[in-house]
């Protein structure tokens, strides 16, 4: 079984599990990290991070994925007008596609690199199930080297902070390799971004899609996010992606 195998209902009804498990009500949540592939082994841990979403929190989603290889073009965007799931049509946002060209060369609409084993299809069909309306865009990034990364998130951040936005990263890391996710996030939690860049040239992590879970730290630690993974918080339980989380505005001390 995979995402694409389920209707809207059994989606639905996913999702509505998740949000009466929830033990306390999240903060607006700006970023989600999802498993590439959603199958039957993960399906409940991503029901968990897209419970997090209210219907009318968004009207845009960024999905940003790895395909390292897959094109010329370092961060391609398609040309697309609408993305097609089983649940219907999704119209793809073209002005934010423009803003992303306008800022750096490396942003370039280009189809070479999109087909249908993209992420991006199953990411949609959690998204049709938990907001109203919204458009899309998606972003590839086929050279993960630190410079690209950098570029990326920057831009993202700049672009989006102000916008109704969410951002979507797509990635994952096995269970046994939790030790080597609390080294990546001791580089995010003091602010060490040498030392995460540094790691990311090094080419010997375990993270599939790491320049899309490295741009995601590095936009969620600009924005000023509180991460939540929990297969951190939970080391007793067998997580099947680490990496299934979401980042989410920290409530602001009220002086009076």
């Amino acid at each position: 079984m995979d995402i694409t195998s389920l209707n809207r209902d059994q989606i639905t009804e996913g999702l509505e599990r998740a949000k009466s498990e929830q033990t306390e009500k999240s903060e607006t949540v700006r970023i989600l990290f999802s498993p590439r592939i959603i199958d039957q082994s993960n399906i409940d841990e991503v029901f968990k991070i897209y419970s997090h979403i209210e219907k009318d929190d968004f009207d845009t989603v960024v999905i940003v994925e790895s395909h390292p290889g897959s094109a010329e073009k370092k961060l391609p965007m398609p040309s697309f007008k609408t993305v097609q799931t089983s649940l219907g049509e999704v119209p793809a946002n073209d002005k934010l596609r423009n803003d992303f060209c306008d800022e750096d060369d490396d942003f370039f609409i280009d189809d070479e690199a999109f087909d249908e084993e993209l992420s991006l299809y199953d990411q949609l069909m959690l998204l049709q199930c938990s907001l109203d309306d919204f458009t899309v865009l998606s972003i590839q990034i086929t050279d993960e080297n630190s410079f690209i990364i950098k570029e990326l998130a920057y831009a993202l951040e700049e672009i989006l902070a102000s916008k109704n936005a969410l951002i979507v990263f797509c990635c994952d890391m096995e269970n046994k390799n939790r030790n080597e996710l609390r080294n990546v996030l001791s580089f995010y939690n003091e602010g060490n971004m040498t030392g995460l860049m540094n790691y990311v040239n090094t080419g010997d992590s375990k993270i599939e899609g790491i320049g899309a879970f490295v741009a995601g730290l590095i936009v969620a630690k600009k924005w000023g996010l509180k991460l939540t993974f929990s297969s951190m918080e939970d080391s007793t339980s067998d997580h099947t992606n680490l990496l299934s989380g979401y980042a989410e505005m920290q409530r602001q001390a009220i002086f009076k």
